[in-house]
């Protein structure tokens, strides 16, 4: 009898395109599906899917593309529109899995939990720094209580996105990038301590440091933006979350846990080392170890994937396999923890638009909770906000013309461009 494989489709062909290729070599998955809006994206998948022997039914239509017959969606469309397409997938009878971020506005977090539990259909989120190999091995290392309870915890995301700006917002004016608030991008530097805690965040301080506006950010139609978290747990333990567009290189991705009997951080100059210290019986005075850790979840297959350092094959195998009920699903993230992380930065942004008070991180476990957002839609997007439009930084942001616009499509479309189907 042969093996049940669940049937996926993709949404988003360009973000998307490491999903289609994880599930074209995924022993218990089947591609049967792609739509984007950009034709040549669905040629490039086609011709992929070819070259396994495998024929994929392409649209450029959302609502023919879900009628589609598919037991599941990997959601990459814009970050900030996953929420209402989760929900729409959910209503169809499509399990989800969503690409970062899970909503954008409370609303739609309460919109998304609710069809979660109505449909009862799986649904995780694809953070997928959670899964890189120093975070990941924390996520072990402290579920087996080796440095105790946390007490604080800081994460680090920096990655200025200037050089490759043209081919990730494609000279779209209103691009999500574009005019998103700083703190939204928040859960690749709070999202791992969140997950290794497995504790709830349930207040934020956000602080959002001079954006950078100068000539040259500006001629690429990027006003870059950085933004921190400072974050309580429900056991009391503080985490401080920084991101955003910085100027280094390379990047930084950090993360340190503090405990109360030692602590565990990743390696700064290389993200997949891991270094964890563990106080002995005198004060003070403990060990060390250093090592490179290796990823044993479906260790057979993971090698083949080694994007974001090989963490992006964790989250499509682990929704797959919490489709069938196998044990690797229980890696997975739900959508509780899922919106919990996101309304880290929803929060923030409030917060740092009220001269940094503190601002309480709903838990939409709670009907009660729920109620008081249920309309809330504030944000920066005005087809999404309506009379609530948030503006997208508390500092006055400057006026880009139109041409810098096109001139940037011009970059993301030219001939020569080796990387304009990567994003």
């Amino acid at each position: 009898m042969d093996k049940k494989k669940v049937k996926i489709g993709v949404f988003g062909g360009a973000r998307g395109f490491t999903m289609i290729s994880q599930l074209l070599d995924h022993p218990d998955a089947e591609l049967v599906a792609v739509c984007d809006k950009f034709t040549p994206l669905l040629d490039r998948v086609r011709e992929t899917a070819k070259s396994y022997g495998v024929e994929v039914a392409l649209y450029d239509d959302f609502d023919e593309f879900l009628k589609h017959d598919m037991d599941a969606v990997v959601l990459a469309n814009y970050a900030n529109e996953h929420g209402v397409y989760s929900v729409r997938c959910l209503e169809a009878g499509k399990h989800v899995m969503s690409e970062v971020l899970p909503v954008e506005t409370p609303a739609q977090a309460v919109a998304l939990v609710e069809a979660v539990e109505r449909t009862g259909l799986v649904y995780t989120y694809a953070e997928n720094y959670c899964y890189m190999k120093a975070p990941f091995e924390m996520f072990r290392r402290y579920r087996k209580g080796d440095i105790g309870e946390i007490i604080y915890a800081e994460g680090e995301y920096i990655h200025d996105c200037s050089s490759i700006w043209p081919d990730i917002t494609y000279g779209e004016k209103d691009h999500w990038r574009n005019r998103m608030f700083a703190s939204f991008y928040c859960t690749h530097s709070c999202g791992p301590l969140i997950y290794i805690s497995g504790l709830r965040a349930v207040k934020v301080v956000g602080l959002e440091p001079l954006p950078n506006t100068t000539p040259k950010q500006c001629e690429v139609g990027m006003i870059g933006g950085t933004a921190l978290e400072m974050i309580t747990l429900e056991n009391g333990a503080v985490i401080k979350s920084i991101h955003g567009g910085l100027k280094r290189e390379p990047g930084s991705i950090n993360y340190q846990v503090y405990g109360t009997t030692g602590m565990m951080e990743s390696a700064r100059y290389n993200e997949a080392e891991f270094n964890i210290y563990r106080e002995g019986d005198k004060y003070c005075q403990g060990t060390w170890e250093k090592y490179m850790p290796e990823n044993d979840v479906g260790s057979n297959i993971a090698s083949k994937s080694d994007g974001h350092g090989g963490s992006d094959f964790y989250t499509t195998h682990c929704f797959i396999e919490k489709i069938l009920g196998n044990p690797d699903g229980e890696l997975a993230i739900d959508v509780y923890t899922a919106v919990n992380m996101g309304m880290c930065g929803i929060m923030a942004f409030r917060s740092i638009l009220d001269g940094n008070t503190p601002k309480e991180i709903p838990d939409f476990r709670k009907k009660e909770e729920r109620d008081r957002y249920r309309y809330d839609n504030a944000c920066c997007t005005p087809s999404v906000a309506g009379d609530s439009l948030l503006p997208p930084s508390s500092f006055p942001i400057p006026e880009i013309p139109d041409e810098t616009y096109e001139n940037v499509r011009k970059q993301w479309l030219r001939e020569d461009n080796p990387i304009k189907y990567r994003f």
